[in-house]
């Protein structure tokens, strides 16, 4: 299936690795341009040359901390001085530290926020008002599981990721009539760098090795199996395409079955 997306320009946070390196992969193969961003320039660099020696697809690196404004209005600024627009937001970060409330400071919280929610909001700040001008946009923002069924020890990530949610459940009715879309999309256990470290986080927490840590986890899942990050990028991709333009406001989980609820 062609996506449509073709010449668009797609901005992609945290994109070295992991989930956000697949999606970018999987807009790269469509024909899309990218900006990517992340913490380590080094890694975002090295990610950057190989998406495009593989597609051909012209990809501009950006090293910031989504966390601070600074971060954001260099990577936005550098987008539009690159490509003169954005037509596709990306947004993603990687997971606060794990652990119950008792174990998080105030700093914790506010730092935790920066990096989940207000990095969000001001991205989409940056980006909106261009694709309103254009009357066409594609906002997605990678979630978690936890914005639907909390998940134990993930105290942070189970309150700011809802608090996405609804930010973006909101923002999608106030700009649906302009020809833009704005969803969730959100990972259950993914074979990624970040479950590794809770696998280890809770190994060391209760005493077992990673690998059982692990093991528990996909004996929850029906597929009994972690996903793939290819996969989770597959519906990203689509979500971000021409096709999906009578989708919005969704929060759609790739999690091999493991949230219960009927919604």
């Amino acid at each position: 299936m062609d996506l449509g997306i073709k010449g668009k320009v797609a901005l992609v946070a945290a994109a070295s690795k992991g989930l956000g390196r697949a999606v970018a992969e999987a807009l790269a193969a469509e024909g899309a341009s990218l900006v990517l961003c992340a913490r380590g320039n080094d890694a975002l660099q090295a990610t950057c040359a190989a998406i495009e020696a593989a597609t051909g697809v012209p990809v501009l690196g950006v090293a910031a901390d989504l966390a601070t404004p600074a971060g954001v209005a260099s990577v936005t600024e550098a987008a539009l001085k690159r490509f003169g627009r954005v037509d596709i937001l990306v947004t993603n970060a990687g997971g606060p530290p794990a652990g119950v409330f008792e174990q998080h400071s105030s700093e914790a919280w506010d730092q935790a926020t920066k990096l989940l929610l207000t990095s969000v909001v001001e991205l989409t700040r940056a980006v909106l008002p261009g694709m309103k001008e254009r009357g066409w946009g594609r906002i997605l923002n990678i979630t978690s599981i936890a914005a639907k069924q909390p998940v134990a020890g993930l105290m942070l990530s189970n309150s700011l990721r809802a608090a996405v949610t609804g930010f973006a459940r909101t923002l999608a009715t106030e700009v649906a009539a302009t020809g833009i879309t704005v969803n969730n999309i959100l990972p259950g256990y993914t074979r990624t760098e970040r479950v590794e470290h809770l696998a280890q986080a809770t190994a060391t927490k209760e005493g077992i090795t990673p690998e059982e840590a692990t093991a528990r986890w996909t004996a929850e899942i029906p597929m009994r199996r972690l996903g793939e990050p290819a996969e989770f990028a597959a519906l990203a991709a689509f979500l971000c395409s021409a096709q999906a333009s009578y989708i919005t406001g969704s929060s759609i989980a790739v999690d091999g079955g493991w949230i219960k609820s009927l919604l």
